[in-house]
């Protein structure tokens, strides 16, 4: 079986000290059965995919049996739940093994949903099927954007209902990983009170993915300042897109810079800093409009754990500390502005660009305007058909925005190609997504979650089949709410 389905595994997280982790074994599934598939990315990852999609593969693919080179396991790690801190770990998941590619990449293959472990702190350990066909469409939407995200290899029913209020199938899902490592790790080995825990963990993440920072004069310094690098870029990506996370615990934020866990989240319709998508999230604290302080707030605890790595000294520590911190900011707001400016065509940049976009910011929200179909209206050349139509400011800015253009050496057709490349036609919109997923769910009926994927892998396309799944519903959903799926 490993040899048909090309499984190639080398477990290097079994390496490190036991308390990082918990072995288990595997929690069998009645009936499982295939429903949705990846294969473009089994084949990234090298493996069979035809083979996979076998009873044998699936039976991997489910949990009932670990191919030969894996070595199932459930991750240790804390975290801050909605600024609580809590030591938590691998409730409902089992990573198989760390799979290398033909190029030589490693990825985590994982499967939530799999069983309890010892971490389940009173769970089932199981996972519905409706919020594992969301995180394989949303991750698979988010790739496509081509924001740096954990990726869905497969979905498989196991033949048996879950409780969750009401009954519901069982599902799992198999996500794929450059890693698993969270600031939630780092806190775990902090909190154990074991320097040398927290050193060994950092020298792992380095190893795995900064290498070229083992030989910097500050290892542990030169790794907090890549990670801030690399999430400053992350969520200015997802503002640019729309997108809110939900739930953006230490425990959901990557050392790799990947999105990860997308439980409660979705993307926004109408532009509202305040948006909140959670149903856990009564206080806003993750609204989109938080989203970059909280990525800031998280990454100070991640830094609070390398402090005694940073140096001898604990207050030269702190301050070394504090002072790569207090650059989020500046990186955050950089890149998000150089993401607005492709948005709106924009090749240079000017002083006043920063309040010039906040303005048609303040427009849209004022006017209760989508915020991706405003873009694409841009982009399209028909500001006439955004909802700000016919307001002397909005008019205003119009003209700004042609005097902006006018003063770069670009031509109109090249800044044109520029939005398109940057504005998505298409994003997963809430109505489309839950009609989907009843439909898979309530019908056994998987063909609209796989129509939404095959439109979403192309969001760029501005193809003429994407105009419907363009629309927004007729009353807007100021009220959508998601669900952890726990």
């Amino acid at each position: 079986m490993t040899e048909q389905a090309k499984w190639n595994f080398d477990n290097s997280y079994t390496r490190l000290p036991q308390p990082f982790f918990a072995r288990l074994k595997p929690n069998p599934v009645r009936s499982p059965k295939l429903v949705l598939f990846n294969e473009p990315l089994a084949t990234a990852l090298g493996l069979n995919g035809e083979a996979l999609q076998q009873p044998e593969g699936v039976a991997v693919l489910a949990g009932n049996v670990i191919p030969e080179g894996g070595e199932a396991l459930a991750q240790a790690y804390a975290g801050h739940q909605f600024g609580h801190f809590t030591m938590l770990g691998d409730g409902r998941a089992l990573l198989i093994g760390e799979q290398i590619t033909p190029d030589g990449n490693r990825f985590d293959i994982q499967l939530k949903g799999s069983g309890r472990t010892p971490f389940s702190r009173g769970g089932d350990g199981r996972a519905a099927l409706g919020p594992m066909l969301r995180e394989f469409l949303i991750s698979e939407a988010m790739h496509a954007l081509g924001i740096p995200t954990t990726r869905s290899l497969a979905v498989v029913t196991t033949g048996e209902e879950i409780w969750r209020e009401t009954e519901l199938p069982g599902a799992v899902l198999t996500r794929v990983a450059k890693s698993h490592l969270r600031v939630g790790t780092f806190q775990y080995a902090a909190g154990r009170g074991e320097v040398s825990d927290v050193k060994t963990l950092a020298d792992y993440a380095i190893k795995r993915h900064y290498p070229e920072l083992a030989e910097s004069e500050n290892p542990y310094l030169s790794l907090l300042e890549q990670v801030i690098s690399r999430q400053a870029k992350l969520i200015s990506q997802w503002q640019l897109v729309g997108f809110v996370h939900g739930v953006m615990n230490t425990d959901n934020m990557t050392i790799s810079g990947e999105t990860i866990d997308y439980g409660p989240c979705a993307f926004m319709d109408n532009y509202d800093p305040a948006t909140v998508f959670s149903s856990i999230d009564t206080q806003g604290r993750y609204a989109y409009g938080n989203q970059p302080q909280i990525a800031n707030w998280n990454l100070a605890r991640f830094a609070e754990t390398l402090v005694p790595l940073l140096a001898e000294d604990e207050t030269k520590g702190v301050e070394m500390a504090q002072s790569a911190i207090e650059g989020f900011k500046g990186q955050y707001v950089s890149n998000w502005l150089a993401g607005m400016r492709k948005k709106l065509g924009l090749f240079n940049a000017e002083d006043g660009d920063k309040d010039f976009v906040e303005k048609l910011l303040r427009l849209m929200h004022e006017h209760e305007a989508d915020y991706t179909n405003t873009f694409r209206l841009l982009t399209l050349g028909q500001p006439e058909k955004t909802a700000m139509n016919g307001a002397a400011e909005f008019s205003e800015w119009l003209e700004q925005w042609q005097q902006r253009q006018s003063r770069q050496a670009q031509t109109k057709d090249e800044a044109m190609k520029l939005m398109r490349t940057n504005n998505p036609a298409v994003i997963p919109r809430n109505h489309r997504v839950e009609e989907a997923l009843a439909a898979a769910v309530d019908e056994e009926d998987d063909s609209l979650v796989k129509q939404l994927i095959a439109v979403l892998k192309e969001p760029y396309a501005y193809s003429e089949e994407q105009e419907r799944y363009a629309e927004v519903p007729e009353r807007c959903q100021h009220g959508y709410v998601t669900y952890c799926g726990t």
